[in-house]
Protein backbone atom coordinates (compact mmCIF):
# COMPACT_ATOMS: atom_id res chain seq x y z
CA UNK A 1 0.00 0.00 0.00
CA UNK A 2 1.35 3.49 -1.15
CA UNK A 3 1.56 6.32 1.74
CA UNK A 4 -1.12 8.20 0.34
CA UNK A 5 -3.33 5.37 0.78
CA UNK A 6 -2.06 5.03 4.31
CA UNK A 7 -3.02 8.12 5.10
CA UNK A 8 -6.82 7.81 4.09
CA UNK A 9 -9.36 9.62 1.92
CA UNK A 10 -10.07 12.80 4.09
CA UNK A 11 -6.50 13.60 3.05
CA UNK A 12 -6.06 15.98 -0.27
CA UNK A 13 -2.99 16.26 -1.81
CA UNK A 14 -2.17 20.19 -2.67
CA UNK A 15 -0.46 21.06 -5.68
CA UNK A 16 3.41 21.72 -3.75
CA UNK A 17 2.89 17.88 -2.46
CA UNK A 18 1.74 18.53 0.77
CA UNK A 19 -0.72 16.42 2.02
CA UNK A 20 -3.80 18.72 3.46
CA UNK A 21 -7.21 17.56 5.85
CA UNK A 22 -9.27 19.45 8.16
CA UNK A 23 -9.42 17.90 11.57
CA UNK A 24 -11.99 17.85 14.83
CA UNK A 25 -10.02 17.35 17.76
CA UNK A 26 -11.75 16.49 21.48
CA UNK A 27 -9.94 17.72 24.58
CA UNK A 28 -11.28 14.86 26.77
CA UNK A 29 -10.89 16.12 30.47
CA UNK A 30 -12.06 13.96 33.77
CA UNK A 31 -13.17 15.28 36.93
CA UNK A 32 -9.61 15.38 38.42
CA UNK A 33 -8.58 17.82 35.63
CA UNK A 34 -6.68 15.53 33.87
CA UNK A 35 -6.59 15.36 29.84
CA UNK A 36 -6.60 12.22 27.75
CA UNK A 37 -3.70 12.16 25.40
CA UNK A 38 -2.69 9.06 22.93
CA UNK A 39 1.05 8.79 22.49
CA UNK A 40 1.93 8.76 18.48
CA UNK A 41 4.59 7.32 16.11
CA UNK A 42 5.53 7.32 12.81
CA UNK A 43 5.69 4.55 11.23
CA UNK A 44 8.28 5.09 9.15
CA UNK A 45 10.25 7.22 11.70
CA UNK A 46 10.63 5.05 14.42
CA UNK A 47 12.20 6.73 17.51
CA UNK A 48 10.00 9.92 16.81
CA UNK A 49 7.32 10.12 19.70
CA UNK A 50 4.80 12.65 20.56
CA UNK A 51 1.57 13.20 22.39
CA UNK A 52 -1.44 14.50 21.06
CA UNK A 53 -5.47 14.95 21.87
CA UNK A 54 -8.16 12.31 20.61
CA UNK A 55 -9.44 13.19 17.54
CA UNK A 56 -8.88 12.72 13.24
CA UNK A 57 -9.82 13.89 9.89
CA UNK A 58 -12.94 15.13 8.66
CA UNK A 59 -14.35 14.21 5.67
CA UNK A 60 -15.43 16.84 2.93
CA UNK A 61 -18.47 18.59 4.17
CA UNK A 62 -18.96 16.95 7.61
CA UNK A 63 -19.71 18.86 10.51
CA UNK A 64 -16.76 19.25 13.15
CA UNK A 65 -18.50 18.72 15.90
CA UNK A 66 -20.01 15.85 14.35
CA UNK A 67 -16.57 14.79 13.41
CA UNK A 68 -15.60 15.23 16.77
CA UNK A 69 -17.91 12.80 18.39
CA UNK A 70 -17.49 10.41 15.93
CA UNK A 71 -13.16 10.53 16.16
CA UNK A 72 -13.88 10.29 20.09
CA UNK A 73 -16.09 7.01 19.70
CA UNK A 74 -14.01 5.60 17.07
CA UNK A 75 -10.64 6.33 19.01
CA UNK A 76 -11.82 5.87 22.80
CA UNK A 77 -14.98 3.67 22.38
CA UNK A 78 -16.69 6.86 24.42
CA UNK A 79 -20.11 8.36 23.02
CA UNK A 80 -21.14 11.66 22.89
CA UNK A 81 -23.40 14.32 21.32
CA UNK A 82 -22.04 17.01 19.20
CA UNK A 83 -24.56 18.88 21.99
CA UNK A 84 -22.49 17.28 25.25
CA UNK A 85 -19.05 19.21 23.83
CA UNK A 86 -17.62 22.87 24.11
CA UNK A 87 -16.62 24.87 21.89
CA UNK A 88 -14.41 24.44 19.45
CA UNK A 89 -12.33 26.47 22.19
CA UNK A 90 -9.30 25.97 20.20
CA UNK A 91 -7.79 26.31 16.60
CA UNK A 92 -4.44 25.89 15.08
CA UNK A 93 -2.48 24.86 11.58
CA UNK A 94 -0.24 21.99 12.10
CA UNK A 95 2.73 21.61 10.05
CA UNK A 96 4.65 17.81 9.92
CA UNK A 97 5.61 15.07 8.23
CA UNK A 98 3.88 11.82 8.25
CA UNK A 99 4.78 8.18 6.28
CA UNK A 100 7.17 10.20 4.60
CA UNK A 101 4.87 13.14 3.20
CA UNK A 102 5.10 16.80 4.71
CA UNK A 103 0.99 17.69 6.21
CA UNK A 104 -0.77 20.43 7.13
CA UNK A 105 -3.82 20.05 9.06
CA UNK A 106 -6.14 22.55 9.77
CA UNK A 107 -7.66 21.74 13.60
CA UNK A 108 -10.36 22.43 15.71
CA UNK A 109 -10.62 21.60 19.32
CA UNK A 110 -14.14 20.66 21.51
CA UNK A 111 -13.74 20.17 24.88
CA UNK A 112 -15.54 16.84 26.80
CA UNK A 113 -15.61 17.39 30.68
CA UNK A 114 -16.05 13.31 32.25
CA UNK A 115 -16.88 12.41 35.65
CA UNK A 116 -16.09 9.10 37.31
CA UNK A 117 -13.83 6.40 35.91
CA UNK A 118 -14.26 5.97 32.02
CA UNK A 119 -13.85 2.68 30.38
CA UNK A 120 -11.90 2.97 27.11
CA UNK A 121 -11.79 0.80 24.23
CA UNK A 122 -9.49 0.33 20.86
CA UNK A 123 -11.83 -1.57 19.23
CA UNK A 124 -13.14 1.30 16.90
CA UNK A 125 -8.99 2.19 15.69
CA UNK A 126 -8.31 1.96 11.95
CA UNK A 127 -4.93 -0.25 11.28
CA UNK A 128 -2.71 2.93 10.95
CA UNK A 129 -3.89 3.64 14.49
CA UNK A 130 -3.10 0.28 15.51
CA UNK A 131 0.37 0.51 13.96
CA UNK A 132 1.09 4.45 15.37
CA UNK A 133 -0.74 4.92 18.26
CA UNK A 134 0.98 3.08 21.38
CA UNK A 135 -0.28 4.07 24.70
CA UNK A 136 -3.71 6.20 25.98
CA UNK A 137 -2.96 7.61 29.34
CA UNK A 138 -4.88 10.88 31.24
CA UNK A 139 -2.08 13.25 32.35
CA UNK A 140 -2.34 16.01 35.00
CA UNK A 141 -1.36 19.31 33.24
CA UNK A 142 1.42 19.92 35.59
CA UNK A 143 2.70 16.44 35.26
CA UNK A 144 2.64 16.72 31.37
CA UNK A 145 4.46 20.03 31.60
CA UNK A 146 7.22 18.26 33.79
CA UNK A 147 7.57 15.07 31.76
CA UNK A 148 10.09 16.17 28.93
CA UNK A 149 7.71 14.49 26.54
CA UNK A 150 6.83 16.18 23.28
CA UNK A 151 2.82 16.61 22.88
CA UNK A 152 0.45 19.14 20.75
CA UNK A 153 -0.45 21.88 21.26
CA UNK A 154 3.06 22.32 22.53
CA UNK A 155 1.32 24.93 25.10
CA UNK A 156 -1.46 22.22 25.87
CA UNK A 157 -0.40 22.33 30.01
CA UNK A 158 -1.04 26.58 29.93
CA UNK A 159 -4.45 26.39 27.67
CA UNK A 160 -5.41 23.67 30.21
CA UNK A 161 -5.03 26.22 33.14
CA UNK A 162 -6.39 28.90 31.49
CA UNK A 163 -9.45 26.70 29.97
CA UNK A 164 -12.74 28.11 31.79
CA UNK A 165 -15.28 26.13 33.26
CA UNK A 166 -17.81 27.18 30.07
CA UNK A 167 -16.30 28.22 26.97
CA UNK A 168 -18.42 31.30 25.16
CA UNK A 169 -16.92 32.92 22.23
CA UNK A 170 -15.19 31.77 19.22
CA UNK A 171 -11.65 29.79 18.97
CA UNK A 172 -8.61 30.98 19.65
CA UNK A 173 -6.01 30.55 17.93
CA UNK A 174 -3.43 28.34 19.48
CA UNK A 175 0.42 27.28 17.55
Amino acid sequence: MTAPDRLGPEWAHADDGTRTRSASRVVLVDGAGRVLLLRGTDPDAPGRQWWFTVGGGRAPGEDPAVAAVRELREETGILADPADLQGPVWARVAHFDFLGWPCRQTEEFFVLRVEGDVALSRDGWTDLERESVSQVRWWAPAELAASGQTYYPAELPRLLAELPPTWSGPPRPVG
